[in-house]
């Protein structure tokens, strides 16, 4: 059964047809898709108020990439994140998620403002849920098959699809033992993250088998390497091809899209949005 609702803070979105747009900002330098663009927190904030004109619907703040890379220890991702969401906080009425795995972080954010935690390690730190309960926020979890920042270029599954899904089963089941409410828990599959290019692609191809667990289903697939290695793509030439992903995923049933072009990304989820709709429409007329 596909999830109606989604609780981010105090506003609860009707998810039924329409997929939100969650706008990445990385104060990182080394992030791989914008290098350090916005590290500084002046750029930030002026690309925040960018995704924001744009139709973003959440804003994600990061300060840890997800792949390799030099050591960023916990005060240091504090001191990225925390003033980061404390800025947003103040000038923008979004949502906030937090991008981290570490739960003292999140706690942290969450004291500032933010309102989900995005977490691309399936839980690994054993208070982050605890901490998110006791926050009253949203949690994502995201299916990786090692870990962050850990080099997995050549994973081996049975069956990817059949993987995917009993591991976030298993962590949303972690996440309402934890007392956290299915509308307030997300899952993710984690496209290239411990995945080749085809068991991605075979991932976004399954969404509709991940978003009937009865939880939102988040797609994050936006200018990432697997849509690279199929085109032979470099990374700027990737525009097309995400919101190809984008539109494939939300007709099978992704609705929080995590998105570098807002605006694009917006338009092609309001789209798929009046399809979905008018075929519920049309299905409630044959059944009268």
């Amino acid at each position: 059964m596909h999830a109606t609702q989604l609780t981010l803070g105090d506003r609860s979105f009707d998810i039924t047809d329409r997929a939100l747009v969650m706008g990445i900002l990385n104060r990182t330098p080394d992030s791989f898709y914008d290098k350090g663009l916005t590290f500084a927190l002046d750029d930030l904030v002026a690309r925040a108020a960018q995704l924001a004109d744009a139709g973003a619907d959440l804003l994600d703040v990061g300060g840890v990439k997800a792949g390799p890379g030099p050591a960023v220890g916990e005060p240091e991702e504090l001191d990225r994140v925390i003033p980061a969401i404390e800025a947003l906080r103040a000038r923008f009425d979004l949502p906030l998620s937090v991008d981290t795995w570490r739960a003292s972080v999140a706690k942290e954010a969450y004291a500032v403002g933010a309102v989900v935690g995005n977490d691309i390690s399936g839980f690994a730190d054993p208070d982050y849920l605890a901490v998110a309960a006791d926050a009253g926020a949203t949690v994502v979890a995201t299916h990786i098959r090692l870990g962050p920042r850990i080099p997995d270029p050549e994973p081996v599954y049975d069956d990817v699809v059949d993987a995917v899904r009993s591991f976030l089963l298993e962590r949303a089941a972690w996440a309402l033992e934890a007392g956290l409410p299915p509308d307030r828990v997300v899952l993710d599959a984690g496209l290239d993250l411990g995945k080749t290019a085809g068991q991605s692609l075979t991932l976004l191809r399954s969404s509709d088998q991940l978003a009937c667990l009865g939880y939102p289903l988040l797609l994050s697939a936006s200018n990432k390497t697997f849509l690279g290695v199929v085109l032979g793509l470099e990374l700027d030439q990737r525009r097309s091809a995400s919101l190809a992903a984008a539109a494939l995923g939300a007709a099978r049933g992704c609705r929080i899209m995590r998105v570098h072009d807002v605006a694009a990304h917006r338009q092609v989820c309001d789209v798929v949005a009046a399809v979905n709709a008018a075929r519920r429409e049309r299905a409630a007329v044959r059944w009268r």
